[in-house]
């Protein structure tokens, strides 16, 4: 029987993929990548040695995307196979990043005659190419060059494993009870959800995880506080030396190694950080620019937050008998501060928002925002059985697909995320298709209650669709700089920020709600609230995502490689200058802090603030012409999302806006005042 993965159609074959499939199939393709070059390098070319190229690692991309999602979303037999596959394609890409023949190839291109005539996709591609050919050490010499490519070896072994003792320090700990006393304050849907839980481990009563879902349910919920203590203390303690797991998991070790070796790395290179490193591929200009950036929105933001914690705690003292406001009282008290403020809360929502009619809904808004339609395909082989899969056409016409892996599950990392299938570009076959995952955590249906989002997870839905639109409505047909690709990572947040801003309009809301039993709109009373309590403590949130930050952005700006215990310090100082909420003596957040030591935000965490400028300002020029506008929707379209990585991210913004990026609108939508801040990221 031959391997499915050596010749992988358009949509992976998911109910054919066996993990003894892998390390063949890599190995072959990858051999076939090196045997295409060499031949490529004899008359070198762009159409000689780059297109045929770019199709034989198109199928090795392919390949591995099936391999890498599986052991993202199902783990257990698929991670031996995947970590083996991925040490040999990191080993791949690392040399080809330091082939000379190839470099130089590049560089002629780029100085030919007819490279001023070539479309700016294929021009754009060879810019960033020659970057990243010249980060990933092409230049360096003997064992310099050699350090470089072991370096990068062992540093995608290390992610993989920090990934994994995260994932196994969640799966581990759970609560269990059969006194549903115990759980007072619970939802309904998170009852349902910990009596599944429980049946699932053949156990009796309740069952409390620390999947996203259950866990935030007794944080902002459960009277109980003794569970909640228990619950906030393994949550933050994960993969550790402290805490109920105490050294099972403990990321510090594998921590110390990720920044010693990424120290080194731009070291190898010639730059004073990692940090300097990472902004190579970045809008943002250089680490001082960054640091000013972030300092300063503390800076002003910090105040606000500063009062509403005083609030909260004021609160808790005079209304719920809370004297000292514990780590674990804040979301559970700030629930309560915003149901006396607002008499509203996320659960009340929740009956409103069924998984199904969201969907439907976010569908009908991308349609009258850029005339894109979308329709399920249920016989597309999926890897679980609540997996979706949908067609986005315009006109009737194909033009990309997306699986939709909405649920929390054991062994599913937590979290959503957008990843790419398959790239548009154009093929000896005609034109492929761009294809992504897409990937929530929500709650399941529970018996005979069907999947209800908070509010705060529909505008999860809406921001990793935002993702995949910019994947899937590109233009491009250069895979280098085709949807995602070659996108300024402190830019690639802004679409899926962007799509955010229609989960708070009265005119979306209206169409992606109704109540799961009666159909009934999301009454206007009720809207009302939601809409006035958009910005309750938003300070807060605010100088916590400062706080992860400004602690990722330093911790990577260090010329020194920093031990766990330097690591702790820096964060502490962080959070002196920056946090208003207290924090547990056993919170070690950076030992599972995956996106900045396993999920390529290291030293560009900042890049969501960074991007929410963009995505706010973008959207003003919806406030100003109609949220449904779908001339503005087109522009939006044409500027922005079809455009990819094939010019800069500052340039496509300009072209959407008519000007440079202002601050104004992420200050009001943030119930900032302007007086308060006056700052610009570029």
């Amino acid at each position: 029987m031959s391997n499915p993965l050596l010749n992988i159609p358009l949509l992976p074959p998911f109910d054919n993929l066996e993990p003894e499939q892998v390390e063949p199939a890599i190995a072959e393709l990858i051999k076939t990548c090196e045997q295409t070059l060499q031949q490529g390098l004899e008359t070198p070319s762009w159409d000689n040695t780059l297109v045929p190229l770019e199709q034989a690692e198109d199928q090795l991309n392919r390949a591995f995307s099936p391999v890498s999602h599986l052991n993202s979303v199902l783990s257990g037999p698929w991670r031996a196979p995947y970590e083996a596959a991925l040490a040999k394609v990191t080993a791949y890409w690392t040399k080809q990043g330091q082939n000379r023949e190839l470099y130089d190839l590049y560089l002629q291109l780029m100085q030919s005659p007819e490279f001023a005539n070539w479309p700016q996709a294929r021009k754009k591609s060879l810019e960033l190419g020659v970057r990243d050919f010249e980060l990933g050490g092409v230049g360096l010499e003997g064992e310099a060059r050699e350090k470089f490519a072991a370096n990068s070896q062992r540093l995608a072994e290390l992610s993989s494993q920090f990934a994994n003792n995260v994932l196994d320090a969640t799966n581990a700990w759970t609560w269990h009870t059969n006194d549903e006393a115990q759980l007072q304050g619970l939802p309904q849907t998170a009852l349902a959800a910990a009596r599944n839980a429980a049946e699932a481990k053949g156990l009796d009563g309740w069952l409390i995880t620390l999947e996203g879902p259950s866990f935030l349910a007794v944080m902002t919920h459960a009277e109980n506080r003794s569970l909640r203590r228990d619950v906030h203390l393994a949550f933050v303690s994960r993969a550790s030396e402290v805490g109920p797991q105490a050294g099972e998991y403990d990321n510090s070790e594998v921590m110390e190694a990720i920044l010693a070796l990424r120290a080194e790395q731009a070291s190898l290179l010639g730059m004073n950080s990692y940090a300097e490193l990472s902004l190579a591929s970045k809008m943002a200009p250089n680490t001082e620019r960054v640091l000013e950036f972030l300092q300063d929105l503390a800076e002003r933001a910090r105040p606000a937050a500063q009062r509403e914690m005083a609030e909260l705690k004021a609160f808790a003292a005079d209304q719920l008998s809370i004297e000292e406001l514990q780590p674990w009282d804040v979301a559970w008290a700030a629930e309560k501060l915003k149901q006396k403020r607002y008499a509203i809360s996320q659960e009340e929502l929740r009956p409103y928002f069924p998984y199904a009619k969201v969907v439907e809904g976010l569908f009908t808004v991308v349609d009258k925002l850029f005339g894109i339609t979308v329709e399920e395909d249920t016989s597309v082989a999926t890897w679980h059985a609540d997996v979706q899969f949908f067609w986005l056409l315009r006109d009737g016409e194909k033009i990309a697909g997306f699986y939709l892996d909405a649920f929390a599950r054991e062994k599913k990392r937590g979290g959503a995320w957008m990843d790419t299938v398959s790239s548009r570009r154009h093929t000896l076959n005609g034109l492929q298709l761009p294809i992504a995952y897409l990937v929530c955590n929500f709650s399941p249906a529970a018996g005979d209650i069907p999947s209800l989002l908070t509010h705060t997870e529909v505008t999860t839905l809406f921001h990793e669709f935002g993702h995949g639109l910019h994947h899937m409505l590109t233009q491009i047909d250069v895979a280098a700089v085709s949807g995602i690709n070659g996108v300024a990572w402190d830019a690639v947040e802004m679409p899926s920020q962007f799509l955010e801003n229609w989960c708070w309009q009265p005119q979306a809301i209206s169409i992606i709600s109704a109540h799961f039993e009666t159909g009934e709109a999301l009454p206007e009373a009720l809207l009302n609230k939601m809409l006035a309590a958009k910005n309750f403590q938003s300070a807060m949130f605010t100088v916590r995502q400062l706080e992860f930050a400004l602690f990722d952005f330093r911790l990577h700006a260090s010329e020194e490689a920093l031990t766990a215990d330097k690591v702790q310090v820096l964060l502490d100082q962080v959070r002196a200058e920056v946090a208003v909420v207290p924090i547990a003596a056993e919170n070690r957040f950076q030992n599972a802090f995956s996106h900045i030591f396993a999920g390529g935000y290291a030293a560009g965490y900042y890049s969501y603030k960074w991007a929410e400028v963009l995505s706010a300002d973008a959207f003003s020029l919806f406030e100003e012409d109609g949220i449904f506008n779908r001339e503005t929707g087109n522009k939006f379209l044409h500027s922005i999302l079809e455009q990819g990585g094939s010019r800069d991210a500052l340039e496509l913004f300009v072209q959407f806006r008519g000007r440079e990026p202002q601050i104004d609108a992420l200050l009001r939508h943030s119930g900032i005042e302007q007086q308060e801040l006056n700052i610009s990221p570029v």
